[in-house]
């Protein structure tokens, strides 16, 4: 079966975006095991939220969203958007038995991008497999945190990190079967 690998920058404080929605403080100056990365998915979960600010970013950046980032297929999640670029698949209504499904069916990894509600969703019923944190050296203060509250304790095994020269951490967890979820 394939996993579902939520892979985010995030900064030691724990937020993923500024309060203003402004990801600026997110390094770009190395891969930071991107790369590596790409090698093992081939599909990627999208929020609405998210998916627009990427179209909005990949708009103003000759269309790239994450350089190098391979072409893959694109699950777009939204109970309100009624269309979606000519690529991508839109998700709406059973999202979780949705989600049920594509992991099911053959194929690489899934990169779970973003979007706070559709994380938290996934999370809830444990259909997330790792965490893949990009974990930088700044204090934000305030912003949107990466995981809401919660009302149980989620085991994580820590599968790998490696420290970078400039201070950001990387770090990929194992959760959910196998890896002690309870």
């Amino acid at each position: 079966m394939r996993k579902i690998i939520l892979g985010l920058a995030v900064t030691l404080d724990g937020y993923i975006e500024g309060p203003n929605g402004e990801f600026d403080w997110c390094f770009t100056d190395h891969d930071y095991g991107l790369n590596e990365f790409f090698t093992r998915i081939d599909t990627i979960f999208i929020g609405r939220k998210s998916y627009e600010m990427a179209q909005q970013y990949a708009g103003s950046n000759n269309g790239v969203l994450v350089p190098g980032m391979p072409v893959m297929t694109e699950y777009v999640f939204s109970n309100t958007l009624t269309s979606v670029k000519k690529d991508a698949i839109l998700i709406s209504g059973d999202s979780i038995a949705e989600v049920r499904k594509i992991k099911e069916q053959p194929g690489k990894d899934i990169w779970l991008y973003g979007g706070a509600s559709l994380t938290d969703a996934l999370m809830k019923e444990g259909l997330v497999d790792e965490l893949w944190m990009s974990v930088h050296p700044i204090l934000l203060g305030s912003g949107k945190p990466l995981f809401r509250t919660n009302d149980s304790r989620t085991k994580l095994t820590l599968l790998e990190s490696k420290t970078y020269e400039t201070g950001l951490v990387s770090l990929r967890y194992g959760i959910g079967e196998g890896f002690g979820k309870g």
